[in-house]
């Protein structure tokens, strides 16, 4: 991730934590080579370096003389883990192909299907999110929905990617679900879903209307969803926003600098990035500066891109800093498929916040501080939740 996002497919930079935003986490185009040539032994050139010779000689052995038998691919992956594992870094990782294309659907804020979210609980496949505006919406499936055949297939000891499997390849999708003790029959075609995102709603406290805007995740399509939110917000004559930025683990760097952009002109310092040689300070790109007041809403699950939008309002906005201290990602990824099949992330440079701090391994600070009280995992409601009623009773005080 750079202030200018680059078009090429297999050099993407990133801002991300997680583990890293799913069980999802991906050396360099070169490295892809590599993986090229170690796949195909007899490829290997006398170029070689005496490095790469010595990994070809100890992969041909193992192969040809290992008194089991040894799967070559898992082999192959095991070795790149254990070079990752070398840089003792974090956030430098490997993703094999079917974790790759989970990834790259995700942070592409789209994919093929009816728009559902769904997971196995106990022998069940249950539906557990209906995406706004699609297919299955508009026919009526529900969240709790269990899904019991797909175009006529049972799913009884079946995984959630069995039902992937069939919506992927299919036009169109007849779903038989079990809803309390009926079943009904649902037909409807894919086709490109939106994976929201960002959501928003309108709270008035003290005779305010304040636009609460949550951002879940900064993926390729997320500043549009932003944009558009804002839009219908600025139309209902709102008086202030709260940004919420809690449990999002990050994204792409480009689209915080968009998000940030809204509210920021070009003469806004954003962020700082730092390489082995020099610091460089990247601005704003919007045309005003909006007159707002913002409050943004974070916590320990806050990381990385969320960290850069929350420092940029706290340090060139003014803005108050509701919850609690975020994670503390410090550092930008490059992402990378490899030739072999899969991809690898790792680390090239680190940020700073627009006032020059390293917040790797220490976070933001909040500037006003709040727990999220107990109640509120057992009954969420907006009542319950301390953290937002704080940040509502701070922006409406200005």
């Amino acid at each position: 991730k750079q202030k200018k996002k680059k078009k090429k497919k297999t050099n993407k930079k990133e801002l991300f934590t997680m583990t890293e935003v799913l069980v999802i986490t991906v050396l360099s185009i070169v490295f892809g080579w590599f993986m090229g040539t170690i796949v195909n032994t007899k490829s290997a050139s006398q170029k070689d370096s005496k490095e790469m010779q010595k990994f070809h000689d100890v992969y041909n052995t193992i192969v040809s003389n290992y008194y089991k038998e040894v799967d070559k691919k898992e082999l192959v992956e095991a070795s790149i883990n254990g070079m990752l594992d070398y840089l003792d870094d974090p956030y430098t990782s490997y993703m094999n192909e079917k974790e790759t294309e989970s990834f790259n659907q995700i942070m592409g804020g789209e994919y093929k299907g009816v728009g559902i979210s769904i997971a196995k609980y106990k022998e069940d496949i249950s539906i557990t999110g209906v995406f706004k505006n699609s297919p299955a919406s508009q026919v009526g499936v529900k969240i709790g929905d269990i899904i019991i055949e797909v175009n006529e297939k049972s799913m009884k000891n079946k995984e959630p990617d069995d039902v992937v499997k069939i919506v992927k390849k299919q036009k169109k999708i007849k779903l038989k679900i079990k809803r309390d003790d009926e079943e009904k029959t649902f037909t409807m075609e894919t086709t490109k879903v939106i994976l929201p995102s960002v959501s928003s709603k309108i709270i008035e406290k003290d005779d305010k209307k304040v636009g609460v805007i949550s951002i879940s995740l900064f993926a390729a399509n997320t500043s549009t969803q932003f944009k558009q939110e804002l839009k219908e917000l600025e139309n209902k004559k709102i008086d202030s926003y709260i940004i919420d930025l809690r449990g999002n683990y990050g994204g792409y760097l480009s689209e915080a600098t968009n998000i940030i952009s809204e509210f920021m002109d070009s003469t806004h310092v954003i962020y700082q990035i730092k390489n082995s040689s020099k610091t460089t300070k990247y601005y704003a790109h919007g045309k005003t500066t909006k007159k707002y007041n913002v409050v943004i809403l974070i916590d320990e699950n806050s990381a990385s891109a969320s960290e850069v939008v929350a420092a940029a309002f706290k340090d060139s906005y003014n803005s108050e800093v509701v919850g609690k201290k975020s994670y503390g990602k410090g550092t930008v990824q490059q992402t990378a498929d490899l030739k072999g099949g899969g991809s690898i992330k790792f680390t090239t440079e680190t940020w700073l916040t627009p006032k020059g701090a390293f917040i790797n391994g220490n976070g933001i600070e909040p500037t006003v501080e709040v727990d999220l009280e107990e109640d509120y995992y057992d009954n969420p409601i907006d009542e319950n939740d301390t953290q937002l009623q704080k940040a509502l009773e701070v922006i409406t005080k200005k």
